[in-house]
């Protein structure tokens, strides 16, 4: 084991190509998908969070149900659009890092619109009252919440990526876990573990709890710079 640990540490403190390649990828899918998730997820969750309309309750109820959607539920749905036989088949995506990031994008999305929700209707309680004095429109108001409360989106956003970067299913059902193509460190851990590659396997664990650790690092500071700025 300690064995093992060294040739890991060594495989890091070298940069060795292939680790680095793979955290790479691993990185730029997760990126690309948390952001195509705030383009989408940031206005739902803020619109929902400052109206009021029949059927939202319904609409927070599923949107709250699928921040918990099981990632090889959504691999599944998103293997079935692109596979051949499927409606977006003629694409090509199957197998590539482009059905990876529909697959991320598709989970944390939600993930995002209801941290997004909650943070601008209770931001909403607070000032609603003001800005609704002011004649400002739904989608106004929303914006001068979601700017008022920039800090806790970063975290939310921070969280999101946490999940994406750590996410093990989806990408392994829709990207084939093919080498030097789609094989991200979530999915390169549970192969090189079964093949018995432990150095390896252990290498892009480090460099995954290290990449966790920063995120958590991070959505720290941005919580105390938000406190030294409201308080």
């Amino acid at each position: 084991m300690m064995e093992s640990l060294g040739q890991a540490v060594l495989l890091v403190g070298t940069l060795d190509r292939e680790v680095a390649a793979i955290a790479l990828l691993s990185l730029r899918v997760s990126l690309t998908a948390v952001f195509l998730g705030c383009l989408v997820g940031v206005p739902l969750g803020a619109f929902l969070g400052v109206t009021r309309f029949p059927g939202r309750g319904v609409v927070v109820a599923v949107l709250n149900a699928f921040m918990g959607l099981p990632a090889v539920v959504v691999g599944l749905l998103v293997y079935l659009l692109l596979s051949r036989s499927g409606p977006l088949g003629g694409l090509g995506l199957l197998f590539t890092p482009g059905a990876m990031i529909v697959a991320q994008t598709l989970l944390v999305t939600p993930l995002i619109a209801a941290l997004v929700r909650q943070i601008v209707e209770d931001a909403d309680r607070e000032l609603g009252e003001q800005l609704r004095s002011l004649r400002l429109g739904s989608w106004r108001r929303a914006f001068v919440l979601v700017f008022d409360t920039r800090f806790s989106l970063v975290v939310a956003t921070l969280a999101a990526f946490g999940r994406a970067v750590s996410e093990v299913g989806a990408v392994l059902v829709v990207g084939g876990n093919i080498a030097g193509f789609t094989r991200t460190m979530t999915t390169a851990i549970s192969l090189e573990t079964q093949k018995g590659d432990l150095p390896l396997a252990l290498a892009l664990g480090l460099v995954l709890i290290g990449i966790v650790l920063a995120v958590n690092g991070l959505a720290s500071t941005v919580r105390a710079a938000a406190m030294r700025a409201y308080g």
